[in-house]
């Protein structure tokens, strides 16, 4: 499934990135820095909903004892730290010319840099602990602590007054140009199907660095050599 989760992330990146920056009309206020939104909104979508998916399976892992679901939540929450990461860095390049400064205390920032902060801190607790079953408990309860700040994201813009824009997209309308909107939901789909590639990569490396000492891996890594040396 790997391969075609990246072919899908290519095809929907050079689809969405060419109708953000070549078809998509110039904003009536923001002129062409506002073309920044492809990346910097999709990449936030995806930061939440990674981590909801991340606090879902770590949920899963601790409640039945699954070894798989605590795979998965570990695999994800780079790619969850990275989407966080391009928000808060393509926000400041948005804010920039928008508000005349790189970085201000807003609620929504200040909330996605916690986001950020928990995506690090699930990271850092688990390779802080050298047997992975207590670090898959540990971070899984991180994890699910860590989910309330999901909805407060989300809803910032409407519990207090910010600089933060509020949403132009929401499940029932659209204030964006047709165009604008096309482009946004194709780059959202590119970031979701690489974030799908990349966490089936990592979790098939975790598994086969936990599962190292089972006679299925050693038969596997056997394989794999003698297939090396022929080729």
């Amino acid at each position: 499934m790997i391969p075609v989760f990246w072919s899908l992330a290519a095809i929907f990146g050079i689809a969405g990135l060419w109708m953000g920056f070549f078809v998509a009309p110039t904003d009536a206020q923001q002129g062409e820095g506002y073309r920044i939104i492809f990346i910097h909104v999709p990449a936030s979508w995806l930061s939440m909903f990674i981590y909801l998916i991340m606090a879902a399976w770590s949920g899963i892992g601790l409640s039945l004892n699954t070894r798989l679901s605590s795979m998965m939540a570990q695999a994800l929450a780079p790619t969850g730290a990275l989407m966080a990461f391009l928000s808060l860095w393509t926000g400041a390049f948005w804010g920039k010319p928008m508000w005349g400064t790189w970085w201000v205390w807003d609620a929504r920032i200040t909330s996605e840099l916690i986001l950020l902060f928990l995506y690090l801190g699930f990271m850092a607790l688990q390779a802080s602990i050298d047997d992975p079953r207590r670090a898959d408990k540990a971070g899984a309860v991180l994890a699910l602590v860590g989910a309330v700040n999901i909805p407060i994201i989300y809803y910032s813009v409407q519990w207090w007054n910010t600089l933060h824009q509020g949403s132009s997209v929401n499940l029932t309308k659209s204030s964006m140009a047709v165009t604008m909107l096309w482009g946004m939901l194709l780059m959202a789909l590119c970031l979701w199907m690489y974030s799908i590639a990349v966490a089936l990569t990592r979790v098939r490396a975790i598994i086969l660095e936990r599962e190292a000492h089972t006679d299925w891996v050693k038969q596997l890594d056997e394989i794999q050599g003698v297939q090396g040396k022929k080729a």
